[in-house]
């Protein structure tokens, strides 16, 4: 079954409105802007919001290595990497 990628970046934006020190509305937040340094977002606060993401999405953390991690520099990286892992090992998806 196709990955509702709208419902994927609705939540990626509110799990990263949720680690951020003064977040925006969660509609507000753009796509491909850079997470550093556009919303300062840091390390920490980058692996809360994805392990929280990985949890919200029934994507497991392991499918990513550091070098994908690293790699995630955008909402819009985020989402398209969690929407290639979103419906392995989850019937229901």
């Amino acid at each position: 079954m196709p990955v509702d990628l709208a419902s994927l970046e609705s939540t990626a934006r509110e799990q990263l409105c949720a680690v951020l020190l003064r977040p925006p509305a969660p509609a507000a937040l753009d796509l491909d802007a850079d997470l550093v340094g556009s919303y300062a977002l840091t390390s920490l606060n980058k692996v809360l919001f994805l392990t929280e993401l990985c949890e919200a999405t029934g994507v497991d953390l392991a499918h990513f290595t550091e070098d994908d991690l690293e790699g995630m520099h955008t909402l819009r990286h985020v989402t398209e990497a969690l929407a290639r892992h979103s419906t392995e090992g989850n019937p229901q998806a």
